[in-house]
C-alpha cells in the first residue's frame, strides 16, 4: 500500500459482517475451546525451562538448533492464490543495531539465533505458523478461516508467553555469560490476506502472504515500547471478553499514529497492560 491508501483500513464490524452478533459464536463454546487450548499449549513454567536449556546449550556448544519442519511453507503451498483470514504477528528485537555494533559477530549470531528460534517455537506452541525471519524480526500468523475468535486469543496468549520467555527464559541465561538483556516489541492485527507464489515451480518457488493486516501489524509493532504488546482494533474485537479488560486503548500524541479506516476514523490500537 502507498499514499493515502496505506493509511486506510476497512471499517469493522460494519464492513466485516463475519463478526456480527448473528454469526459470532457463543462464548460458552469459546470457554470450552480455551480450556482445550490450554491442554495443547505447554504451560509457561515448562516453556521457560525448555527455553533455558536450549539457550544454555547454544551458548556452551554453538548456536545450532534442531531442525524443525517448515509447516508454514507446506500450508501456504496448498492455498496459493487463496484469500484467507488470519491474525498476523510481528515480533521485533529491540536494539539489535546497537547489539551488532557493540558485540563480536559470534555473540551477535548467538543472540539473533536464540531470539528467532525461541520466538518461532512459542508461535508453534500456540497453534500458529512461522511465516519467516526478516533480519531481527519474526513474522507469524494464526489462521482464522473457520473461527475468528480462537486465533485472536491464541495470538495474544502467544505474545504474553513471548515476553515471559525473553524475561524469564533467555535473559537469565544470557546474563550468566555477560550478554545484554533482550527486549521485544510485538504488533498484532487481523484481516484477509492473499497467499502468493513467486514463480511457476509449485514446490520450490517462494511463497508469501500479502495484505493490509501484514502492513498494519508491522506499523503497530513499530509503535510499541520494549516488551509491549499492541493489537489493532480488529484483533481486540475478537478476543474473549475475559481477556479484553487486560487491554487499554492507546491515546496517541502529536499525530504519531496516522492509519485510518475507510470511514476516515483513526484505526484504534490497544496495549496489553495486565
Amino acid at each position: 500500500m502507498s499514499g493515502t491508501e496505506s493509511n486506510k483500513i476497512k471499517s469493522d464490524p460494519a464492513e466485516n459482517p463475519s463478526i456480527s452478533n448473528k454469526t459470532k459464536p457463543d462464548y460458552g463454546i469459546i470457554d470450552m475451546m480455551l480450556s482445550h487450548g490450554e491442554l495443547r499449549v505447554i504451560d509457561s513454567e515448562t516453556l521457560i525451562k525448555e527455553t533455558q536449556n536450549r539457550v544454555w546449550h547454544a551458548l556452551k556448544s554453538g548456536y545450532e538448533y534442531s531442525p524443525v519442519e517448515d509447516q508454514s511453507d507446506a500450508f501456504l503451498r496448498k492455498h496459493v492464490s487463496s484469500r484467507m483470514k488470519m491474525v498476523v504477528m510481528y515480533v521485533d528485537l529491540v536494539g539489535s543495531t546497537n547489539i551488532a555494533l557493540e558485540l563480536p559477530e559470534d555473540k551477535v549470531a548467538i543472540i539473533i539465533t536464540c531470539f528467532a528460534q525461541e520466538m518461532a517455537s512459542t508461535i508453534r506452541h500456540h497453534n500458529g505458523y512461522v511465516l519467516k525471519f526478516v533480519g531481527d524480526a519474526v513474522i507469524g500468523y494464526f489462521v482464522a478461516e473457520e473461527n475468528q475468535l480462537q486465533p485472536a486469543d491464541d495470538a495474544v496468549l502467544c505474545a504474553k508467553s513471548m515476553v515471559s520467555v525473553i524475561q524469564k527464559g533467555i535473559n537469565p541465561i544470557l546474563n550468566q555469560y555477560d550478554y545484554p538483556d533482550l527486549a521485544i516489541k510485538i504488533g498484532i492485527d487481523y484481516g484477509e490476506n492473499m497467499i502468493v507464489r513467486y514463480g511457476a515451480d509449485a514446490k520450490k518457488s517462494h511463497v508469501d502472504i500479502l495484505g493490509p493486516s501484514m502492513n498494519i501489524a508491522a506499523k503497530i509493532q513499530n509503535m510499541a515500547k520494549p516488551n509491549q504488546i499492541l493489537v489493532g482494533d480488529d484483533v481486540y474485537a475478537r478476543i474473549h471478553p475475559s481477556i479484553q479488560p487486560s487491554f487499554e486503548k492507546v491515546v496517541w500524541k502529536n499525530n504519531e499514529w496516522k492509519y485510518r479506516r475507510s470511514t476516515g476514523e483513526l484505526y484504534p490500537v490497544f496495549a496489553y497492560v495486565d
